[in-house]
């Protein structure tokens, strides 16, 4: 039987095998949240688009107020208002204002605004309303201004954010929703990105049932085929249901077949050890090839990776996980997880690695490296407690066992046991892989 594989090795075959991200497609805004530019997106405006109010208030010539003050306010007569998305309609000569509302062009005329809380409306008559409470009702007929204001007091300059032409976000950025807002408000409609990946998931076992499927005298309800799922679309892959085969190679090679022209991975989970109802391995021989099977880490050493190739298009990338969901989860963010980021057009494929301290012991099996599921030790405002060298306080989630779920549900991290060392005790440094709970 050949040696297992080590991590760093399984990895690299695997991130060798995908060649480079998908390709681009034209997308919405909202649609491509998540996704990796393939081209920098070019804002098709100024911003702002010209010059516009910050407040609401009194567009004014900063000359007429100069000398203004709460004893000696100064008079100006209203000449009108300007209200957002029209036009202004007049002029703003001395001594008179124009009532304007946040965001609505600066006429003509004038050269700073005045906030209301610094005015007090005046009616024809000239007796006065209510000081500075706001800029609504009636229009009156004049204001007293009770504080000098400079030349461009509270205006937004045209383009003082970025110029028509500037780039906004670069290629190869993920969009973020900061990203589509800015987009958005640089005039743009629709982006180039990389698709996302399109991933299939199957769960096999003749024990399996479906959600809501009566578990009879011997079934297991399906916690992979959701799970995985879940995970593909963490990692901002398109996950395509699959269903659940039975431990039949015809089963399980036909419903893989039959995604093959739909998909750029194919995830399977259970029959890929050495059981006599192990049919995985074979059903990627079938439909492609296994290129690695079996790797040195605890839990999930029951791996395999493989090609299914297709004329004129990628190859469908193979996974076969374990049918342990913890082990099925472990081997998804060592392997899965960077190969999809690849496919998506990430740069950055696996997260730097934290430190931490273990607060409980530590045991695996020999000559393999262990991903502990552990949870932080986290501070009264709930981020995680740091000693003074920045390590992270962890014990460990509960059970350790292949098919606890509850520690995997506690999980905020992995923590990474070297092959060489069999037991840890507490108070031991390790290695922490943070798990995206997105």
């Amino acid at each position: 039987m050949s040696a297992l594989l080590s991590l760093e090795e399984a990895r690299e075959r695997i991130l060798a095998a995908v060649a480079g991200p998908l390709a681009a497609e034209t997308v919405g805004l909202e649609e491509a949240l998540g996704r990796v530019l393939a081209e920098p997106v070019r804002s098709t405006t100024d911003l702002p688009p010209w010059d516009n109010s910050a407040m609401d208030g009194y567009a004014i010539r900063a000359a007429d107020v100069a000398t203004a003050s709460e004893a000696a306010p100064v008079r100006l007569m209203v000449i009108g208002e300007v209200a957002a998305g029209a036009a202004p309609e007049l002029v703003v000569t001395a001594g008179t204002a124009a009532r304007i509302a946040t965001g609505a062009l600066v006429p003509p005329g004038a050269d700073a605004v005045v906030p209301v809380e610094l005015t007090t409306p005046l009616d024809p008559a000239g007796v006065a309303g209510p000081r500075g409470r706001e800029a609504t009702g009636s229009l009156p007929s004049a204001c007293l201004v009770h504080e000098a204001v400079r030349t461009g007091s509270s205006i937004r300059r045209r383009g003082e954010d970025l110029g028509a032409g500037s780039i906004v976000l670069a290629a190869g950025s993920v969009i973020s929703a900061a990203g589509v807002t800015i987009a958005a408000g640089s005039g743009v409609a629709a982006v180039r990105a990389h698709r996302r990946p399109r991933v299939g998931v199957l769960a096999t076992g003749d024990e399996v049932r479906s959600p809501g499927e009566p578990l009879g005298p011997a079934g297991l309800p399906d916690a992979n085929g959701p799970g995985l799922r879940a995970l593909v679309r963490t990692a901002g892959g398109e996950a395509v249901a699959l269903g659940v085969a039975r431990d039949r190679l015809g089963d399980v090679v036909g419903r893989l077949r039959s995604a093959l022209d739909l998909v750029d991975a194919l995830i399977v989970s259970g029959g890929v050890s050495v059981g006599p109802y192990d049919v995985v391995r074979g059903a990627f021989e079938a439909i492609g090839r296994v290129d690695l099977w079996r790797v040195a880490i605890q839990p999930g050493k029951p791996f395999a990776f493989g090609l299914a190739e297709r004329a004129g298009q990628r190859p469908v990338l193979l996974f076969g996980l374990p049918g342990n969901p913890v082990s099925s989860f472990v081997t998804f963010e060592l392997f899965v997880r960077p190969a999809l980021r690849r496919l998506a057009g990430h740069a950055q494929l696996i997260q730097p690695p934290d430190r931490a301290v273990l607060e409980d012991q530590v045991t695996k099996s020999h000559g393999r490296r262990a991903f502990v599921r552990v949870a932080a030790v986290r501070g009264p405002t709930g981020g995680p407690l740091r000693d003074e060298r920045g390590r992270v306080s962890v014990r460990l989630a509960g059970g350790q066992g292949s098919h606890m779920l509850t520690a995997l549900a506690a999980a905020d991290a992995l923590a990474v046991i070297p092959e060489a060392h069999d037991t840890l005790p507490a108070g031991s440094e390790v290695e922490l892989w943070w798990l995206d709970r997105a």
